[in-house]
């Protein structure tokens, strides 16, 4: 009777043991598979996390897959839902961002060119580390012919393929610098579009004497990651140098856009073209955004940048809240707390875009006078660069000087 006593007591432990070793084995079947991949709610940031590769196939294991703009790519959606299964880390936020920017491989012409470069990807940089975005800088032409404004479309491309985390491309240009860092792109706005620019409807889909070839402006683009874009961006570098059609479509584009001014296809009003006479297939998942500046022209901003900085001076010493000091990592809470604040004044533009300018070689439009690009150019970056040096403790004491001072506990109410 002991015995089978003994024996009733046992059993539920032995029980117990058998499946605890069974979850065991279930987990290690798990993580074997997963390899060791951590789980996360929210975007993969940590330096220290290594995200190794399962050895399940995937589209990088195909030989006949090509990073070629030449060579149309099919079945993209299946092939990166695919590879987010295999990477669940990677799937759990579906709002991630990759700015694509980039320069000439040679050095600048211009003696304050690759300064004034480096200072509007530090700009970009700065906007991602507030924001939770990555940047990928090209300083390469992914093909030969493809140069110039037309060099962006294989570098989406790519960007896309080799970044089948993201979302969402933003191509933002070099010359294109970031004013206001608190601003979040709402792109829940855009959750039933795939491409997304700043441009006006009338100018691009209207017949008439308003359209225009800057009617949207492809420097700074929205795109989203999926198959959608990828046929666009295969038929839209058909219209460039990629083709013997280049000097067709230069002939048939400025004789659509009576204010071309220059002959030879574009980028620009390529993308124009496409969406106004193939408006059913490529309109209907386009945003032309006119609430905000995704793309503002530099020269609506000419003498805004130092009223709007005190103008948001005079807005933080009527608001304690949004006077008091916080972490970089919080500076998206405070834009939206800033919100409440604006009422109708105006708003900092959220990008100014140095077209004409080409601080590059520095052959910028005839019409600016002087220095006055690279002048406004520094104002711009030194606007920007002082919502972030502010995080830091510090700010200039003039816009267009790189002089700066601790700012003062409550400031700009300095209270005694």
């Amino acid at each position: 009777m002991k015995k089978k006593r003994g024996f009733s007591i046992g059993f539920p432990i032995l029980k117990g043991t058998l499946l605890v070793l069974l979850l065991l084995l279930i987990s290690a079947s798990w993580f074997k598979r997963n390899q060791l991949t951590i789980l996360l709610t929210g975007a993969t940031n940590s330096t220290s996390e290594v995200v190794q590769d399962p050895s399940e196939k995937t589209f990088y294991d195909d030989p006949k897959l090509s990073y070629s703009i030449e060579k149309p790519i099919k079945q993209w959606n299946k092939k990166r839902s695919d590879w987010l299964k295999l990477h669940p880390s990677f799937a759990a936020s579906r709002d991630r961002i990759l700015i694509v920017t980039g320069s000439q491989p040679t050095p600048c012409k211009n003696k304050i060119g690759d300064h004034l470069l480096l200072r509007c990807f530090k700009n970009k940089v700065d906007y991602c580390r507030i924001h939770n975005c990555e940047v990928y800088y090209s300083n390469v032409l992914l093909h030969p012919k493809m140069n110039s404004y037309w060099s962006k479309i294989p570098s989406i491309r790519s960007a896309m393929m080799a970044h089948p985390e993201v979302e969402w491309i933003w191509w933002l240009d070099a010359d294109a610098v970031v004013t206001d860092m608190e601003f979040k792109i709402p792109l829940e706005r855009y959750k039933d579009h795939n491409l997304v620019v700043h441009g006006w409807s009338n100018m691009v889909y209207d017949e008439s004497e308003n359209k225009s070839w800057t009617g949207l402006n492809a420097g700074s683009v929205l795109i989203r990651n999926c198959q959608w874009s990828m046929d666009l961006l295969h038929v839209w570098a058909q219209m460039g140098p990629l083709t013997s059609n280049y000097e067709t479509w230069g002939r048939i584009l400025t004789s659509i856009f009576k204010d071309k001014l220059f002959p030879v296809s574009d980028d620009q009003s390529s993308l124009i073209y496409l969406l106004s006479r193939q408006r059913r297939k490529w309109g209907g998942k386009t945003y032309l955004e006119e609430g905000y500046d995704l793309e503002g022209y530099w020269i609506a901003s000419l003498g805004k940048f130092e009223r709007l900085k005190n103008e948001y001076d005079e807005m933080e010493d009527e608001a304690r809240v949004l006077r008091r000091r916080h972490s970089e990592k919080l500076s998206v809470w405070y834009g939206e707390m800033r919100e409440r604040y604006l009422g109708g004044k105006e708003k900092r533009p959220f990008v100014a875009h140095f077209t004409g300018c080409q601080p590059c070689s520095g052959d910028h439009n005839p019409s600016y006078k002087g220095d006055v690009c690279w002048k406004e150019m520094e104002r711009a970056l030194n606007f920007g660069d002082d919502q972030v040096l502010r995080n830091y403790g510090f700010v200039r004491k003039d816009l267009m000087k790189s002089s700066v001072y601790e700012v003062p506990f409550g400031y700009p109410r300095v209270e005694e």
